[in-house]
């Protein structure tokens, strides 16, 4: 059963895969302009709001029925490339628009005897991407 996606990255859960995500968080931020005046308070002025962001991690492992390198391959892709991708969770589509993927970080934890990747958890962090 699929349960979300980012681009083609889809989050599963089925017999054959266990492809989802943990720990997400969702932010967001005001951004402010500080004015500074002589032997008195500064003033602060409300400019506008900064991207959102959200950052989650996914377990890769074969063992679940995902092989972790072509999933890491996408994922790479998709940062350096700059590709704004939807991101859906549930029946729900996250933001105003679209996300790129600002970074990620990737923890290999286990290996086969010929030192293929057989699990590794990624944590990616995305950044809004509004249209103009």
């Amino acid at each position: 059963m699929q349960i979300g996606a980012l681009g083609d990255i889809v989050f599963q859960v089925s017999s054959e895969a266990f492809e989802t995500i943990n720990n997400l968080v969702w932010s967001g931020s005001a951004r402010y302009a500080k004015h500074d005046r002589h032997l008195t308070n500064s003033l602060t002025e409300f400019t506008g709001l900064e991207p959102d962001t959200i950052s989650f991690d996914m377990v890769l492992s074969e063992y679940l029925g995902v092989d972790p390198l072509p999933e890491l391959v996408k994922i790479w892709k998709y940062e350096r490339s700059g590709k704004s991708l939807t991101f859906i969770v549930g029946d729900k589509t996250f933001g105003k628009y679209r996300w790129t993927i600002e970074k990620h970080k990737i923890n290999m934890q286990t290996f086969s005897a010929g030192g293929k990747l057989t699990s590794a958890t990624v944590s990616v962090s995305l950044l809004e991407y509004l249209r103009n």
